[in-house]
C-alpha cells in the first residue's frame, strides 16, 4: 500500500467516525428532548395545548418550545430524529466527494433530494 493509499484509507475512517458520531449525538440529543418533554407533561399534567390540538408546523413547534410547552417540546425531538438520517445523507456525500467518486456523490445527491421533497410534500400536503 503506497502512502497516497493509506492516507485516503486513514481519511475514510476518520469520515466513518465522523458518520457514527453525527448518528449517535442525533440519536442522543433527539432522545433527551423527547424525555424532557414528556417528563414535564407528567409534572405539569398539561400538554400545553387543548384537547386534540398539537403543533404542526415549525413555528408552532418554536413558539411552544419558548413557551416550554410539554408536547411542542416533545414534537422538537420527534423532528430531531427525524432529521438525523438526513444529516447522515449530507456527510455521505462530502465522504464520496473526498473519495473522488462520482456515481455515488450524485446518487446520494438524488437520495438527499428526495428526502427532502418527501419532507417538504409532509409539510404542505
Amino acid at each position: 500500500m503506497t502512502d497516497e493509499e493509506k492516507k485516503r484509507h486513514a481519511e475514510m475512517n476518520e469520515i466513518e467516525l465522523v458518520i457514527g458520531h453525527v448518528l449517535r449525538v442525533g440519536v442522543i440529543t433527539a432522545a433527551i428532548v423527547i424525555i424532557l418533554g414528556l417528563v414535564l407533561a407528567l409534572i405539569t399534567g398539561k400538554t400545553g395545548y387543548p384537547t386534540d390540538t398539537f403543533p404542526t408546523t415549525f413555528t408552532t413547534i418554536f413558539q411552544g418550545v419558548l413557551a416550554f410547552k410539554p408536547f411542542a417540546i416533545t414534537m422538537l425531538g420527534l423532528f430531531l430524529l427525524i432529521l438525523t438520517p438526513v444529516l447522515r445523507v449530507v456527510v455521505s456525500i462530502y465522504a464520496f466527494a473526498k473519495e473522488n467518486d462520482q456515481m455515488y456523490v450524485w446518487i446520494t445527491t438524488l437520495v438527499l433530494v428526495i428526502l427532502l421533497f418527501a419532507m417538504w410534500i409532509g409539510y404542505h400536503g
